[in-house]
């Protein structure tokens, strides 16, 4: 019988819970919820003034930010997730001038937050496929107290789909538009990482 142990929940911090189903789970520290799609009219006067090339205003819109790109990242990128938030905050300075409609701040952070997140999630596979034997075995007490251990042995593409649709609540459209694939290939995506997670978790 597998014993596990109770781990505190927040309604804010949310990763995936298994015995068959994904579900909210505490992941640890607490942050904060996702923004409204819409960004703030504080938020859109940063954008703007941070393309003309405000520096105080592009500091205040990367310190808004931070928290939001962090909590996008770490279910993907797991132990790497600073790194990934790192690169992706880089990524939103460097690029900031192509965003044309300030109001879809968020979405636009959406996109490069979860695209950077997946990239140094793959580059970290790669680079320590061997230590991934040394995870503890399925079945083993360890795996059934950290759930991190279950979604380290998913691949970062199965982490992003679950991330997008059951933390952020995004439609498989929605989703399918942050990954830079179709609809039918998100659905299907998701449906794989649901049964990969079910299996680790079970098996």
């Amino acid at each position: 019988m597998r014993t596990t142990l109770a781990r505190p929940r927040t309604r804010r911090n949310r990763l995936f819970a298994a015995a068959g189903t994904i579900k909210d789970v505490s992941a640890g520290a607490d942050t904060p919820d996702a923004p409204d799609t819409q960004a703030t009219p504080t938020a859109v006067r940063w954008v703007r003034a941070a393309q003309r090339g405000d520096a105080l205003a592009m500091s205040r819109l990367l310190d808004e930010l931070t928290p939001y790109v962090g909590r996008l990242c770490a279910p993907i990128a797991l132990a790497d997730g600073p790194d990934a938030a790192q690169e992706a905050l880089i990524a939103i300075f460097q690029n900031l001038r192509s965003l044309r409609e300030p109001e879809a701040l968020y979405g636009w952070t959406r996109r490069i937050a979860v695209r950077e997140a997946i990239r140094v999630a793959q580059r970290t596979t790669r680079q320590q496929h061997a230590e991934l034997a040394e995870l503890p075995a399925p079945g083993s007490p360890e795996l059934a107290v950290d759930i991190r251990d279950v979604l380290n042995r998913l691949s970062p593409e199965h982490r992003a789909i679950l991330m997008l649709r059951e933390v952020e609540g995004l439609d498989e459209r929605s989703a399918a538009e942050v990954l830079d694939v179709s609809a039918g290939t998100a659905k299907s995506r998701l449906s794989r990482a649901k049964a990969a997670f079910r299996k680790q978790w079970t098996s």
